[in-house]
């Protein structure tokens, strides 16, 4: 195991992408495997802060003190099995190692979290999603077995199916054979299709989905076994430009609801593996990157579809109609048929956060950005108050992500202190209205230390102070992740 205590060592591990000031710790622990990281802990006083590939947005690895133990050195793709289609990976695997394995394969892994440098533990740990979400949901989906350290130093083996809660409770032993035994949170989880809010609550809740999105704060996540699918054998996708709004938005609500309907029905026809909006100021800001990209239109939609050799034609044809159908501007649209198109388009979509950050450093502000999501009965009235406040503000920002799922990302680039300080209590209406909608304050990018305070107005007093005491049982002295999701006047 390396240990490092040299600042200048620890500079780089003091910071994710939240770009959190202050981060601070005491020494970093780097173990090579399971029982090295049960060692860090047992060896560590204090708190614990588990740092992956710190590529979280909501300052989940940013320490407070105590000891970093980071988990890059487990990083081996321990095996991968084209029978039963699953991968069993370090914690430390990153994304695209474990793409490019799984492919050589003819499998694939569904969950595309923006990020392929990502870490997987870290993917499990928040419950990672991105686009193909709208098809194959979120990372949760795809967990079969991890194995898991806890606060103690013991260690434990959850496999999905095995453990589940019974009246509200939880029980289970450690592999040591140590009994745990903790009360549920009571709430109820909102009718979202991606939903990052506290810990996993239900009537049978399994062992398995609490460390899932717990983000640090039950268990240090070391391997992971997911679930895989086989290789898609093609695909069509679009960028689509639509003159009117409101089209656009009848477009995606028609795509949505014959996609749930062919998967219910098991039927041939259209079943996007995403679908992605841009509005008229995204388009602009990738325009300076990607001068190809068409102006004076009211936003676009980037859709991609599973296909075959037999339905490539048929399928066509039905998304064909659809753009005739909600007057697309198919002319000025970019359609992709190979694996090459497809890369050329999302390079337009990857312009955009690039653009974004780099007016943020222009600015010389942070950027605020949204993560929330709301039911699909919501969702046109959730946009349409978010554009309103946002023309009111007069704040220059961008709005896209994933419309398939009801959640989208509307980032305000503030240029000075009185903009920001406007910014974050336009920030502050967004929840307040997702919130009397039915939705989350966070759809995928979890809570961390930024987004505390906003859980605490989604659940309330009695349900934070639920999820203190269901920690508390996995963690007594609250030592891991101190800071994250919970606020620290709960604990």
């Amino acid at each position: 195991m390396i240990t490092k205590t040299d600042a200048n060592e620890l500079q780089d591990y003091l910071a994710d992408a939240s770009n959190i000031a202050g981060g601070n710790a005491d020494r970093l622990l780097i173990p090579e495997t399971r029982d090295e990281v049960a060692n860090a802990v047992g060896a560590s006083e204090g708190r614990i802060t588990i740092s992956g590939a710190r590529t979280g947005t909501v300052g989940g690895a940013v320490p407070d003190g105590g000891t970093l133990i980071s988990l890059e050195k487990l990083d081996q793709i321990l095996s991968i099995n084209k029978e039963r289609r699953s991968v069993t990976v370090g914690a430390g695997v990153l994304l695209a190692d474990l793409q490019k394995a799984v492919q050589s394969e003819g499998l694939y892994y569904p969950p595309d979290p923006t990020e392929w440098s990502c870490q997987m533990g870290g993917t499990v740990a928040t419950n990672a999603s991105g686009a193909r979400s709208f098809k194959y949901g979120s990372t949760r989906d795809f967990v079969k077995r991890i194995e898991v350290v806890l606060a103690n130093g013991d260690d434990l083996t959850v496999r999905r199916g095995n453990i589940l809660s019974n009246e509200g409770r939880i029980a289970f032993k450690t592999n040591s054979g140590t009994k745990i035994s903790a009360k549920l949170p009571t709430y109820s989880k909102p009718s979202v299709r991606k939903d990052a809010c506290g810990y996993f609550a239900g009537e049978r809740v399994d062992l398995i989905d609490l460390f899932i999105g717990s983000e640090g704060t039950l268990g240090i996540i070391t391997e992971v076994e997911l679930a895989l699918v086989k290789k898609p054998e093609g695909s069509f996708s679009g960028i689509v430009f639509f003159p009117e709004h409101d089209d656009l938005l009848g477009f995606v609500e028609a795509v949505r609801d014959e996609s749930f309907r062919n998967r219910r029905d098991g039927s041939e026809g259209i079943d996007a593996t995403f679908v992605e909006y841009f509005d008229p100021n995204s388009i602009a800001l990738i325009s300076e990157k990607f001068s190809e990209a068409p102006d004076g239109f009211a936003g676009a939609v980037f859709f991609e579809q599973e296909t075959t050799e037999e339905s490539e034609e048929e399928l066509l044809e039905a998304w064909t109609a659809l753009f005739e159908r909600f007057n697309a501007a198919v002319e000025e649209s970019w359609f992709a048929v190979s694996e090459e198109d497809l890369e050329k388009m999302k390079e337009f979509r990857h312009a955009l956060p690039v653009t974004v950050n780099e007016r943020v450093v222009r600015n010389k502000q942070r950027k605020i950005g949204t993560d929330m999501a709301v039911p699909d009965k919501n969702f046109r009235s959730f946009l349409g108050f978010c554009r309103a406040k946002l023309e009111e503000s007069g704040i220059e920002n961008v709005t896209f992500g994933h419309i398939g799922d009801c959640h989208l990302h509307i980032n305000l680039l503030p240029v000075d202190d009185e903009e920001a300080n406007r910014a974050s209590n336009l920030y502050g209406r967004f929840v307040a209205q997702s919130i009397m909608l039915g939705g989350t304050v966070s759809a995928e990018h979890g809570i961390g230390k930024l987004k505390s305070k906003y859980l605490y107005v989604m659940y309330g007093e009695r349900y934070l102070n639920e999820m203190a005491e269901l920690k508390k049982a996995f963690d007594p002295d609250v030592r891991l992740g101190f800071g994250n999701m919970i606020d620290e006047r709960f604990l």
